[in-house]
């Protein structure tokens, strides 16, 4: 049995770590295609060398994040490959590109049925598309599965809890090992890159918030931020700790130190529950819901981000939280699906 696994961004490696070590042990091979859609070197090419991730065999480096140019190379490479499944990943256009051009080939979708019911976010239009093009639904939860039973989507629905639990179980004794520290004392952990937070004036907005916050801000600048904040003349605060883009162990270390977690990151607001860190996510929604009705994570609009000192302060990791997201064996259950 073949799979033909797309990546193209940050999360998609570290999930596709974990998968591809239990498709190996279960005799399964894997295809790896890398779309390029992050091609910054401390964004994609660090993971497959901290992760041990095999070699890509199609590295694509189209340096864009536009699925219509991944599509067609993507195809060839099904159609050169032959799989018995194309695997993808999350939400993103590497994400919709991969399932677009399966081609006939089913599609086997982690993360499946994940909503944040906003369709302003492009993440979202990509999860309803993929999922809907999709055999096998992978569900991070029950809560997904029902809201893919409510939506009528046609393909076979399982819930195999989260593969990023699995990394953050596998990864973290080693980051706590060998990460090197890049930050003491009290801090929060900053990330920010979505498109919509990185526009001048809501990137200003947010920037002011966090310049006036009573806190001190370590945060790892993505390259899509950085140029924002260049272009525009923003300037950070002496609060905030600027920083080039973390190695995976690194940023989990990071977190794991961390007294808050500011971000507007789908997987960092996971990362936070799982490290027990109190979380504050710039999104008006979230498809990580539980966090928030849990009580770990807590949501300030990035279009009116002067309550983010607020939310800081009362922040807290509630004591009775419960697991969520499964039990960190995802991958496996995984692949026993995909092997039959």
């Amino acid at each position: 049995m073949k799979v033909l696994s797309v990546v193209g961004n940050r999360p998609q490696f570290i999930k596709s770590g974990p998968l591809s070590v239990a498709l190996r042990d279960a005799g399964i091979a894997e295809v790896v295609v890398h779309t390029g859609q992050h091609w910054d070197a401390d964004m994609s090419a660090v993971f497959f060398e901290e992760l041990g991730l095999p070699e890509p065999a199609y590295r694509l480096d189209l340096r864009t994040a536009d699925p219509a140019a991944m599509t067609p190379p993507i195809r060839e490479a099904v159609e050169r490959e032959r799989p018995d499944w194309v695997l993808v990943y999350g939400d993103t256009n590497s994400t919709l590109a991969g399932a677009e051009a399966a081609d006939g080939v089913p599609v086997a979708h982690v993360e499946a049925g994940l909503r944040s019911f906003d369709l302003s976010m492009p993440e979202e239009r990509n999860r309803i598309a993929v999922d809907r093009i999709s055999a096998l639904l992978l569900c991070p939860d029950e809560r997904s599965a029902d809201q893919l039973a409510t939506e009528g989507v046609a393909g076979r629905r399982e819930v195999v809890g989260d593969v990023m639990a699995d990394a953050t179980r596998v990864f973290l004794p080693i980051a706590r090992r060998h990460a090197s520290p890049v930050a003491d004392g009290d801090y929060a952990a900053l990330t920010l890159h979505r498109e919509a937070n990185t526009e001048p004036s809501q990137l200003r907005r947010i920037v002011a918030a966090v310049n006036a916050a009573p806190w001190t801000f370590v945060f790892p600048v993505h390259p899509r931020t950085r140029r924002a904040l260049t272009a525009a003349g923003i300037e950070l605060g002496a609060n905030v700790r600027a920083i080039e883009p973390l190695g995976y162990l690194e940023m989990l270390a990071l977190v794991d130190g961390a007294a808050r977690v500011v971000t507007d990151s789908g997987g960092l607001q996971k990362e936070a529950y799982w490290l027990r860190v109190p979380c504050v996510t710039l999104r008006a929604t979230t498809e990580w819901v539980d966090t928030v009705e849990h009580g770990a994570n807590t949501l300030v609009d990035p279009a009116e981000p002067e309550g983010l000192a607020d939310a800081l302060a009362s922040a807290a990791y509630p004591a009775d939280a419960p697991s969520l997201y499964g039990d960190g064996h995802a991958a496996e259950r995984i692949a026993g699906l995909l092997a039959g």
